[in-house]
């Protein structure tokens, strides 16, 4: 089935742009969210996508170098069809707290909402009596598994993960994991959904926490986390000595701040508590990282309102 009708559980940096990403690309998107403070902190990120897609559409037009492959093809590249997408995305993309509303039509459900194993359970639960039959469902959990979540979805053969990168528009990647009772077709549907909004489709045949962006960027940003919780440097100084030393264009702090330090707060938690979801190897190698004074640094900074570049501080500041 070709899918029409996508609905975005949650928006933060990655549900914000996924939204806009497939509004962009011509699929009806709406954006369910929980309560009106939600659409409060979710619009400011619509229009700040509005005129990054825009500006970088700009930038395209006199350079190559700054291409982004999520907007357009090198080959036939219109700028002028293009700015009228963005248009169309920015004016089409549907803001529901009804969730009953919200899914009603609905081909594809994208669950983005945090890195909260009690918090995605009980979305779970809420939106399953709620699903038209034809309605597939996946995650853009960054670490949890789907078979944690399949058994509250109502349709475990529909269910799957899909997983993006940060700055969709341009790392345009789109990682499709099944977990044991997916059935396959959903998985072809799924990856093809995933060309159709522009990115690359990336099959990961076997559930792995962390995907395969993850599993390589998580340990490198935990690294970089413990050397400030152990008091060996500063945030800044650890991003130049990664950024200068590898050519890189972030350190882990950059990151940190560009995904979300809720998120970050989320990822840390669970490597903390959860241990048994990682591998025994894993495990064993982040033994020796501070876990509980990571987590007491990014909390400080959450409660703070310091959440990364949405709020316009995190570890740097950006105004």
């Amino acid at each position: 089935m070709k899918y029409s009708n996508v609905v975005v559980a949650g928006g933060g940096v990655l549900g914000s742009q996924i939204a806009f990403q497939a509004a962009y690309c011509g699929f009806n998107v709406t954006i369910w969210l929980r309560s009106e403070g939600s659409i409060g902190r979710t619009q400011p990120k619509i229009d700040n996508l509005k005129k990054t897609y825009t500006e970088a559409i700009e930038k395209m037009a006199d350079d190559k170098n700054a291409w982004c492959a999520g907007l357009a093809d090198e080959d036939s590249f219109d700028k002028v069809e293009c700015l009228k997408k963005v248009e169309a995305a920015y004016e089409g993309i549907k803001l529901e707290l009804d969730m009953a509303k919200a899914v009603k039509d609905a081909d594809l459900v994208i669950e983005s909402m945090a890195e909260n194993e009690k918090d995605k359970i009980a979305f779970y639960e809420k939106l399953a009596p709620l699903l038209p039959e034809k309605t597939v469902v996946v995650t853009n959990s960054s670490t949890l598994l789907p078979s944690m979540f399949v058994k509250y979805t109502g349709r475990p053969d529909k269910y799957l993960s899909l997983h993006f990168a940060n700055s969709i528009w341009k790392n345009n990647t789109a990682e499709v994991m099944t977990q044991p009772q997916t059935d396959m077709r959903y998985f072809d549907e799924v990856m093809q959904f995933a060309n159709d909004i522009r990115m690359i489709g990336l099959p990961v045949r076997k559930e792995k926490s962390g995907y395969l962006l993850n599993s390589m960027l998580v340990p490198f940003l935990l690294s970089g986390l413990d050397l400030y919780a152990s008091g060996i440097s500063d945030p800044e100084s650890i991003d130049i000595a990664w950024t200068r030393g590898t050519g890189a264009p972030k350190g882990p702090f950059q990151i940190f701040d560009t995904v979300g330090l809720n998120t970050a707060y989320n990822i840390v938690h669970q490597y903390h508590s959860v241990p048994g979801i990682f591998s025994p190897l894993l495990k064993k190698m982040m033994m020796p990282y501070n876990f509980k004074k990571m987590e007491e640094i990014l909390k400080k900074y959450i409660d703070e309102g310091k959440l990364g570049m949405s709020t316009g501080e995190g570890f740097y500041k950006y105004k």
